[in-house]
């Protein structure tokens, strides 16, 4: 069967549904979706200054490759930069670090990279060595969030950008259910935040209506990444789980994955307004915006030093 709007032979069939397109009309409608997000949703506004956050994989370098181009439509009047987290996992960070550096060359996009090893004096493969009980996630996600958000503030962004794509919210919003964590919830959606503070740089997600296949395919036929490669420690998270579990329902059901995130951006703006009086504080030991008197970064930091 041909594209749906062209007789070109086809690349892709699009999750939960028969559509099937051509190279060029899928580049044409995951750029118009993403496009159509960021205008929705206010993501992006003249005269912004936008880090994006690039780990190296299909999904940070597709939403390089695609904000880049955004931006040159609008006559570049929104500065972009990299930001990249170097958390010191051998044969994987640092060949992903490659491809960030090339890319960003060709590009002519100024690169920053922050580091676990430059921030707690050991990078990840020590400190999971340190601690082999405890799950590496569990203290890599703490670290990368506040490291993001630090080295923002400090690049002087006014936003954030994600390539968190639709697979990734569906996860994130089960997991918060799960742990009746309902709080964590109201923060996430196409612009992370229940309430704006200085402190905090939001975060926005231009992928976030488009699933983890069509990112992929928009990465490979753009030649994006040299090889997949994959966390390492990935194996050992509840996102892992997660994962693998909404992926067999997917299977059995078509567009499950879509169902929750359109349900939960119906009930979003209650969880919004339930939890706009939140108090945000700031860590005793350094000065980061947090809901507590330390901040999960330190008590990570503690704990790695102790």
């Amino acid at each position: 069967m041909p594209c749906k709007f062209c007789s070109e032979k086809p690349v892709i069939q699009l999750p939960n549904s028969e559509r099937k397109l051509c190279k060029s009309c899928f580049i044409k409608y995951f750029e118009r979706k993403a496009i159509r997000t960021i205008n929705k949703y206010k993501l992006i506004e003249e005269n912004d200054h936008v880090v994006i956050a690039v780990s190296g994989g299909k999904d940070s370098l597709s939403l390089l490759h695609l904000l880049k181009k955004y931006c040159q439509k609008r006559n570049n009047k929104i500065k972009l930069s990299v930001l990249q987290i170097d958390e010191g996992i051998k044969d994987y960070r640092d060949i992903s670090i490659e491809d960030t550096k090339k890319f960003c060359k060709s590009f002519g996009i100024k690169l920053h990279i922050a580091s676990y090893e430059k921030e707690t004096g050991k990078t990840l493969d020590k400190i999971k060595k340190q601690h082999k009980k405890t799950i590496a996630c569990s203290m890599c996600g703490v670290l990368r969030r506040y490291l993001l958000n630090k080295y923002s503030r400090k690049l002087k962004a006014t936003k954030l950008a994600t390539g968190h794509n639709l697979d990734d919210e569906a996860q994130s919003i089960i997991m918060n259910q799960f742990r009746h964590n309902i709080a964590l919830s109201a923060r996430l959606g196409p612009i992370t935040g229940v309430k704006k503070d200085p402190r905090f740089i939001p975060r926005i997600k231009p992928f976030y209506f488009l699933t983890e296949k069509e990112v992929a395919t928009y990465a490979y036929l753009h030649n994006l990444i040299s090889k997949f490669n994959e966390c390492p420690y990935c194996e050992e998270s509840n996102r892992f789980f997660i994962r693998d579990m909404l992926n067999d329902v997917e299977a059995k059901y078509p567009g499950t994955k879509h169902s929750i995130v359109a349900s939960f951006i119906e009930v979003l703006p209650l969880l919004k307004k339930k939890y706009k009086n939140q108090e945000i504080n700031s860590c005793r030991l350094c000065k980061e915006p947090t809901s507590s008197e330390i901040c999960s970064a330190c008590k990570v930091k503690e704990k790695i030093k102790s």
